[in-house]
């Protein structure tokens, strides 16, 4: 759906108003959740804005419009789960059209590329993208996609967008970004140069663990329209309370995340000064790619975001298991981008259909625990760390 062009406001003012206008029939200030499956025709070879719900609702419809404006972008296609926008990017493709994905990427997007997809003739390289001369020397004559997760999951690697773009353009080939880290508030990688951005709405953007989502967004019509048909034609699309409830979730986009980020900031800093395990997190200038992310992980009012990411390596099984279950605040859970901190091994759970071999060799070790820092006090949120490390 075509975003609506409020290019005058500003981010959390679209957050809230764009695609949240007032319901025309019963004037409720908040949009009603249509769950109808089928509409109304009035005449059967007049214009129809509605017809069945798989191919477009108007929840959804307001879904849509809403996240193209946060990402500066002209269209958004909404789909029931992240993975499920991913699958219909691929189906873009082809058999014998070759992707490149970055190495350090999702469990779920390894999974389904490397035991699904491959079995329909599309060829996948996983590659380091934080390295622009390893993207060129994987590049194929059949290569039609750029898939970048940055920052990546778990290892927090960050990709210049902009030099990845540019080689992209001059090749015709497709870039896009994983921007399910950062969300719209902190990273809008259509304006470094990305082809089509996609989400796994369940994290930040939904920001209270109670629905799961996927979107896709582009400036692209002709892509669009594709993703669209295939959105139409295989029917992933999210529920209308789903868009609902993630409607009500983006009003508050701007404080949650700017929060949660600056608690990450703070837990960060206090953790890499207070021990010697290895702690991953964009903001620390210790991070190789501490630089890169200065520049493209940008708020709307121009400041540096480094998100609500932290990764740290505990070295030892028995301080791993005993450190989390002394942990209080931080919930051991799947997912992440919630108000709610949580934190995860991803060797044992979003990683864990990947190989053991290719897991260490992107730093994913049994004793690497990802932090997804939420909105609480954060000296509550340092004491509970504090408490369960001291042994």
């Amino acid at each position: 759906m075509k975003k609506n062009k409020k290019h005058d406001l500003r981010f959390s003012t679209k957050a809230i108003h764009v695609g949240n206008e007032a319901d025309l029939g019963s004037r409720s200030v908040i949009p009603p959740i249509n769950l109808s499956s089928t509409f109304k025709i009035d005449k059967i070879d007049g214009e129809i804005n509605y017809d069945y719900s798989r191919a477009d609702n108007p929840n959804r419809r307001n879904l849509e419009k809403n996240l193209a404006s946060l990402e500066d972008a002209n269209y958004g296609i909404a789909f029931s789960s992240g993975m499920a926008a991913i699958m219909s990017l691929f189906q873009l493709l082809n058999s014998g059209d070759h992707i490149i994905i970055s190495k350090n990427v999702y469990g779920g997007t390894y999974r389904m590329s490397s035991q699904i997809m491959s079995r329909h003739g599309i060829e996948f390289d996983w590659v380091d993208t934080t390295s622009v001369s390893k993207i060129q020397s994987s590049i194929k004559s059949n290569t039609k996609i750029i898939f970048i997760e940055t920052p990546t999951n778990p290892s927090l690697e960050i990709t210049d967008i902009s030099k990845v773009s540019k080689i992209s353009k001059d090749l015709n080939i497709l870039l896009c970004i994983d921007n399910t880290f950062m969300s719209p508030y902190a990273q809008r990688p259509i304006n470094f140069g990305a082809d089509i951005v996609m989400h796994s709405t369940t994290k930040s953007i939904g920001g209270h663990s109670d629905l799961v989502g996927g979107i896709l967004l582009t400036n692209n019509s002709s892509i669009a329209e594709k993703l669209h048909f295939i959105q139409k034609s295989t029917g992933a699309v999210p529920s209308p309370f789903d868009c609902w409830l993630l409607m009500r979730s983006i009003k508050t986009l701007s404080m949650r995340y700017q929060k949660s980020s600056d608690n990450a900031m703070e837990i960060a800093n206090w953790l890499s000064k207070s021990f010697n395990f290895k702690i991953i997190y964009p903001g620390l200038e210790s991070h190789p790619q501490f630089e890169i992310a200065k520049k493209q992980q940008i708020n709307p009012s121009g400041d540096c975001v480094f998100g609500n990411m932290i990764s740290m390596d505990l070295k030892k099984i028995d301080l791993r298991d005993q450190f989390l279950k002394k942990l209080r605040l931080f919930t051991l859970a799947e997912s992440l981008g919630g108000v709610e901190s949580l934190i995860c091994v991803p060797s044992k759970m979003t990683h864990v259909s990947m190989p053991d071999k290719l897991k260490l060799e992107m730093g994913i070790t049994p004793t690497l625990v990802r932090f997804s820092v939420g909105v609480e006090d954060s000296d509550d949120l340092i004491n509970d760390i504090k408490y369960s490390l001291d042994f």
